[in-house]
């Protein structure tokens, strides 16, 4: 799609009811389901992968029905909040144990908020941004230029703001060493060169190891954060206590053990309830190309 019919699109649609604009990206997203073949086997992939036969053919299939709607619904969640206020957010959004946050600028300490691609992650990371406190929020860059500039309006709108991941590690330090918030999605492939590995599910994956360094070398509160829905219109944001940093003299197995317990969280999450993560990229493609070339 053009970047300017995509604006005429968010024209049209933003002048529709919002039941109206959810059921046209439902309809997008029945069809993708259809149409999109590969990414159906990438998904298929990465629940056999993980799950093995923990789950019935009907429930992974279920699962990868809902990750093109949850997919849609994030599609939907950016445009609006193009042009959402703060107080339609916070009728959208519920916080809850804000108080992990609250303890740790007791302590005096900075937070690295830590997430992944699960339920509606662009209305979550907006909310911290407007409800909590501005984020600086690490991003990949994207292909389309224009679309980037669109996505990174809306992920910026209540005070957030996006640093492309690309030498990005000294711009974190510089912020968190003024106290500003900084968000890292810990669920995206990475190279044999960057993070560490870590167990997950019960396979050994690399992950990245930012999170750590910045909370263990600047004294900064890892603080994990998820977002779910029970009806789609309605979601709730979750702060969870902060993950110990060891602070040793062993730099090396202190970030190992912070790194370890964030995947340990992550894994929880997704063996509680699969359906919301985006099971649709390649996530393990870094650690275990083989399984995707079938």
């Amino acid at each position: 799609m053009g970047f300017k019919a995509l604006l005429f699109l968010e024209k049209l649609l933003m002048l529709l009811p919002k039941r109206a604009r959810k059921n046209f990206f439902l309809a997008l997203a029945y069809i993708a389901s259809l149409v999109a073949k590969k990414h159906r086997a990438i998904a298929m992939t990465n629940l056999d992968f993980l799950f093995q036969e923990k789950l019935s053919l009907e429930e992974k299939k279920e699962i990868v029905a809902y990750s093109f709607k949850n997919l849609a619904l994030n599609f939907l969640h950016a445009m609006e909040l193009r042009h959402m206020s703060k107080e339609e957010l916070q009728k959208r959004v519920t916080i809850e144990n804000i108080e992990a946050v609250q303890q740790a600028h007791a302590k005096g300490q900075a937070v690295v908020y830590v997430s992944s691609h699960y339920a509606s992650w662009e209305l979550g990371s907006t909310a911290i941004g407007g409800l909590v406190e501005p984020v600086v929020a690490v991003y990949k860059k994207l292909k389309n230029r224009e679309y980037e500039e669109w996505l990174l309006e809306a992920r910026g709108r209540f005070g957030n703001i996006s640093m492309e991941k690309t030498n990005v590690v000294k711009p974190l330090i510089r912020n968190i060493k003024n106290g500003v918030a900084c968000g890292i999605l810990i669920d995206t492939n990475i190279n044999k060169k960057e993070g560490v590995t870590v167990e997950f599910m019960g396979k050994s994956i690399r992950q990245t190891s930012t999170p750590a360094y910045l909370a263990r070398k600047f004294n900064a509160a890892i603080i994990p954060v998820s977002i779910r829905t029970d009806d789609e219109e309605h979601y709730t944001l979750t702060f969870y206590d902060a993950i110990d940093v060891p602070r040793t003299q062993n730099e090396q197995e202190d970030i190992q053990k912070a790194t370890q317990a964030q995947a340990d969280w992550l894994a929880s999450l997704l063996q509680k309830e699969p359906k919301f993560w985006f099971w649709l990229h390649r996530r393990f493609k870094g650690d275990y190309p083989n399984i995707y070339k079938s």
